[in-house]
């Protein structure tokens, strides 16, 4: 989430619109194949007992598993093709499956889908204002990725303090954050700086569809964890 010193946001230019719109809706369509696998993963862990009761075994070593393996893609992005890279991106979102399924099977029907289209509609917003905005947002980036890990130490320590309170701050300042960062993350995408990080369009929508991923996976998470009714 670091820019870096020679992005084109940094250097005041900007890729031309024709280029930007390519690379934001490649971007935009493997976050979609992504999501479509995550939700394919979801739906086989609630109708197979046995993939039900393995994701619930080993939840946590899948979200250790899953943390480590999104900063490994990241730092890997100049070491790696773009085949390799969408290939993790992929393995990562059949991983997230698992893990959903486990969630979702907690809340009813009406509370998964209501969570489903809030996010939906939060996060079109949130992508659309990025790609519309005339502000660069780079001044958000590194207040944004510390809220990030903020949320990801809460998160662990309330697994052990099982603190409903606490569950409901840690998921409010979720979406706030996530939210921000899909305008963050479309802004930068549409500015360049993704392909400059990655060295080639082909990977850099690879990424960008991962960063996008992830914004609307926590926000439909967090989103169904203040809002959903329990089965």
């Amino acid at each position: 989430m670091n820019q870096s010193p020679a992005s084109p946001t940094s250097l005041g230019v900007r890729p031309s619109t024709q280029l930007a719109s390519a690379l934001l809706t490649q971007a935009f369509v493997w976050m979609f194949a992504g999501l479509l696998l995550t939700t394919i993963v979801a739906y086989l862990v609630q109708s197979e007992p046995r993939l039900l009761q393995l994701a619930y075994q080993y939840w946590f070593l899948l979200f250790v598993g899953q943390l480590a393996l999104v900063v490994g893609i990241t730092a890997a992005m100049k070491k790696i093709s773009a085949t390799v890279a969408l290939l993790l991106f992929f393995v990562y979102a059949a991983s997230v499956g698992l893990t959903v399924g486990l969630i979702v099977k907690a809340y009813t029907d009406t509370s998964v889908a209501a969570a489903f289209f809030s996010a939906a509609a939060i996060f079109g917003a949130a992508a659309i204002y990025g790609a519309v905005t005339k502000r660069t947002l780079a001044g958000i980036g590194p207040t944004l990725f510390i809220g990030v890990i903020g949320l990801i130490v809460a998160s662990v320590v309330n697994i052990f303090l099982v603190n409903d309170g606490i569950s409901f701050i840690i998921s409010v300042v979720g979406v706030v954050i996530f939210t921000a960062l899909t305008a963050y993350d479309v802004k930068r995408i549409t500015s360049g700086d993704y392909a400059a990080a990655a060295g080639s369009l082909e990977k850099a929508a690879v990424f960008s569809a991962l960063a996008l991923y992830l914004d609307f996976i926590n926000i439909f998470l967090f989103l169904l964890r203040i809002f959903g009714s329990r089965n």
